[in-house]
């Protein structure tokens, strides 16, 4: 089937329209909030949605300067989403670009404290990167938060108390991507080069005994997160303990549900799978407006946001040429079940 074919799916409702591509989306005590990857081209990076439909520097406008030291500003934006704890945690990749080498002091995660509209606590990074690093995105589980690296493939630890952070999984065939393809065709960069994201999509169970993941190119794995979470196993018996898990296709990302339910988008035929904890797959929506969906996110009212990037189209993966078919949507669609604790609520 074409891309473009087929009939639009009425469960999906269009929330969202967007003058640039914006990669996420979260909710939190009833605000909401947008990231943008400067894809298409630069401007602030992360914002609130504020009643009135205006976008709001957040969480001010100096964060979204460029001009300014790491030390106070966004690097690279990549990800954003509520915690557990209620504040919103931003995932710098601390590279400008995929393929860029590391700003120094540019791989954090910060958290943002609602209450204030304040940086409440910046997490240094540095000494689990490597220069061709570029961080992707942030699940948590308990008191430790995993993040993956589609620059140099690998997680990236960190301890949220201590504040200390190492690598695992550094290099791992599992962790290491292939080309992507979308819409039927290799995705390439300016030069026409291939792509690939390294790991990227991450999801911790309900119960938090397994961390899901997989590089943007599918393939699926799982390893128990007590491999990961005690530093004194040997690095390779926490590679021995990774299993397989699902053939998935070409994703640009994944939310999951209280029942293990992991929701990913398949960029190649503009569809979300529903994989279900005991392995079994099943399409959720399948939509032509559905145009590389990226990181999803599931409120607490069991609602699946789905921006629908069009990321493939933008110049830096489209050969050099963009091809992004302005606005760019934002969709949401019911489901039957809400977000685990351990993830949010």
């Amino acid at each position: 089937m074409s891309p473009l074919s087929g009939a639009e799916d009425p469960r999906l409702t269009p929330v969202l329209s967007e003058d640039r591509v914006c990669t996420g989306v979260t909710s939190l005590r009833g605000r909401l909030f947008l990231s943008y990857p400067a894809a298409d081209r630069p401007g602030v990076q992360v914002v609130e949605v504020l009643p009135d439909g205006r976008r709001d520097p957040y969480p001010d406008r100096a964060w979204n300067r460029a001009d300014r030291s790491p030390d106070s500003t966004f690097v690279h934006v990549n990800s954003l989403r509520a915690g557990p704890d209620g504040r919103l945690w931003i995932v710098d990749s601390g590279a400008r670009q995929l393929g860029d080498r590391q700003v120094p002091g540019g791989a954090r995660l910060i958290v943002v404290d609602l209450d204030a509209d304040r940086v409440d606590r910046v997490y240094h990074l540095a000494e689990a990167v490597h220069p061709t690093s570029y961080l992707d995105d942030v699940r948590f589980n308990g008191p430790t938060a995993y993040l993956s690296d589609a620059g140099a493939p690998g997680l990236v630890v960190l301890d949220l108390d201590s504040g200390r952070s190492r690598r695992a999984l550094d290099g791992h065939p599992s962790a290491v991507g292939g080309p992507l393809v979308a819409d039927g065709r290799v995705v390439r960069d300016a030069t026409g080069a291939e792509v690939r994201l390294h790991m990227d999509q991450l999801e911790v169970s309900p119960d938090g005994r397994w961390l899901y993941y997989q590089p943007a190119s599918g393939g699926m794995s799982r390893i128990g997160t007590r491999w990961l979470d005690d530093p004194s196993v040997p690095v390779e018996e926490t590679a021995g303990r990774v299993e397989p898990w699902c053939d998935t296709p070409c994703t640009g990302g994944t939310a999951i549900d209280a029942d293990g339910t992991i929701y990913l988008s398949d960029v190649e035929r503009r569809r979300v799978l529903a994989l279900a904890s005991d392995g079994s797959v099943r399409t959720l929506v399948d939509d032509p407006r559905l145009v590389w969906v990226d990181a999803m996110w599931l409120d607490a009212d069991a609602r699946l946001w789905l921006p629908a990037a069009q990321l493939h189209l933008t110049a830096g993966l489209n050969g050099g040429q963009s091809a992004v078919d302005y606005p760019v949507w934002i969709y949401r669609m019911p489901v039957d079940v809400g977000p685990p604790a351990r993830d949010h609520s």
